[in-house]
């Protein structure tokens, strides 16, 4: 046992305004002799009565207020005001949308914060086109792929849809495109570009080989994989999920810290837990086999989810934050990648994560066996039961990885970062376009009010929780440069050998143990 400490320990490291005042203070002892006790009492009084008035004409928000306080700190006041959702309309009209939110971004700051290592993959996933650009043909090469075409002009949003997608990702991506350009007003510069919302990648790079091969078109997507050329771009799911009554990100994570105080780690079921539809994927239907039966205890539990069925009892046993009940919980993906991803890790449990195919835009700079403990698709039941048998024996190391993944998506996955991580993104990729983009014939403009007013129930609910209300105070962070040459390889040897060491461990324990 303390030998598998030690291992653990040495592949966990490998893998490893203050406002200050300036009043000055005056001694009494030295107005003493100066001035009357008389003359004192005046003087007070009348620095006590113009504090008063300053303190008055703050609250009241004044001009003259203002003008003091600037003068006094030669630092310029911004005023936070909110811009909400006007629907003025009748919810069967077209909206109009409003002119009266700022077009100009103004921040307070003049510096930047550096923003999270997997901001990295942005120079990666456009690497593809960088010596040749993106041209207007590019595009109409890919319309066939994508389920809606954006262009951006003068800080104004339009779209154009060509196909029915599932359920409403289209609209909340849109949505959420749209605060973006609320949150940076006038500095996400002018772009055309093509998005698919489906699960499957879809630009594949064997198509675009060859000596007649054409330049592959250029199409943003939720996920991506190593034999594909989608870009990829946070999920819908950070503004909400109404089908399934998942609440936008910021207050879902929320809940889900809540919940997961109501039962300490260790109190918790000593087992791997899973939830969700195994029908969607193999793998998930293999994964199945590993839930406790007469025969086998894999220590595993797992728990189908019936969506039909929890929309009609209004989603009483779905809730994420009443899932943080096991030390351990599973990440296995559905048909490509899984939105369930970051609700997983945010639960304090060890994330046992099953190999993945594809990736999103965050988990690429996640590390095994310090964010998580990886587990092979082609050993599910034996990998998962080692990994349970491992924590409980060694629990204080089992904890601290479940707190490193919670840690990670906390601290990393803000919507703040994932606003930046758009901006950054489409702002390098409106860098790379050889064309000047201009509004499509059959596109309509699309704003807040063009998109939330016809909405009905928890889709409007979702997109008024999700709002961006006024521009940003402060600046995006600063995207950090390009991974260096052999960077990305060494990271993958990396992993490999975390991986050998853990089947190492793991052959060792299945030779002690029977069958």
């Amino acid at each position: 046992m303390a030998e598998h400490v030690k291992i653990f320990q040495g592949i966990r490291a490998y893998g490893d305004e203050v406002i200050h005042g300036c009043f000055s203070k005056v001694g009494v002892g030295r107005l003493k002799g100066l001035v009357s006790t008389t003359t004192t009492f005046i003087f007070f009084f009348f620095l006590l009565l113009i504090a008063a008035l300053l303190n008055w004409m703050d609250i009241r928000g004044t001009s003259i207020g203002q003008s003091i306080f600037n003068s006094r700190t030669s630092k310029t006041y911004h005023e936070r005001i909110e811009f909400p959702l006007n629907c003025s309309n009748s919810v069967n009209l077209p909206q109009t949308c409003p002119e009266n939110y700022p077009s100009v971004f103004q921040p307070q700051e003049s510096s930047a914060r550096t923003c999270p290592d997997y901001f990295r993959w942005i120079h990666q996933d456009l690497k593809q086109w960088k010596s040749s650009g993106i041209t207007e043909d590019m595009i109409e090469r890919g319309k066939p792929s994508a389920d809606f075409r954006l262009v951006i002009v003068n800080g104004k949003a339009y779209v154009e849809k060509y196909k029915k997608p599932y359920q409403t990702r289209d609209v909340f991506t849109i949505w959420g495109i749209l605060q973006l350009l609320r949150l940076y007003p006038g500095k996400v510069p002018d772009l055309d570009l093509l998005f698919y919302s489906g699960d499957k990648t879809m630009i594949m790079k064997r198509d675009y080989k060859g000596l007649n091969a054409t330049s592959p078109p250029p199409v943003f997507h939720y996920c991506g994989e190593k034999a594909a050329l989608d870009i990829v771009f946070p999920d819908w799911t950070f503004w909400g999920w109404a089908e399934v009554n998942i609440k936008p990100w910021e207050e879902t994570l929320r809940a889900i810290k809540k919940g997961r105080e109501r039962i300490k780690w260790e109190k918790r079921e000593p087992y791997a837990y899973w939830k969700g539809n195994p029908y969607v994927a193999k793998d998930r239907v293999e994964l199945l086999k590993c839930n406790l039966s007469d025969k086998n205890d894999w220590n595993v539990r797992i728990y189908k989810q019936d969506w039909g069925k929890e929309s009609q009892q209004g989603f009483k046993h779905s809730k994420l934050e009443d899932q943080c009940s096991h030390r351990y919980k599973i990440y296995i993906e559905g048909a490509t990648w899984s939105v369930s991803e970051k609700y997983i890790l945010a639960c304090d449990s060890m994330t046992l994560l099953i190999k993945p195919k594809y990736c999103d835009f965050f988990s690429r700079s996640m590390v095994s066996m310090q964010h998580y403990w990886p587990i092979r698709r082609k050993n599910k039941c034996r990998d998962l039961k080692f990994a349970v048998e491992w924590g409980n024996n060694h629990p204080q190391e089992a904890q601290a990885m479940g707190k490193a993944g919670s840690k990670f998506i906390e601290e990393t996955l803000t919507m703040r970062n994932v606003y930046d991580y758009m901006f950054h993104l489409l702002n390098e990729y409106s860098k790379l376009l050889k064309f000047k983009p201009t509004i499509p014939s059959k596109a309509h403009r699309a704003c807040a009010e063009s998109v939330a007013c016809l909405q009905k129930g928890l889709w409007k609910d979702f997109m008024v929780q999700s709002m961006v209300k006024s521009p940003s105070h402060k600046l995006p962070c600063a995207l950090p440069p390009p991974f260096e040459p052999q960077a990305i390889q060494a990271s993958l040897d990396r992993e490999d050998k975390i991986t050998r060491q853990v089947e190492t461990l793991e052959t060792e324990y299945w030779k002690k143990t029977k069958p």
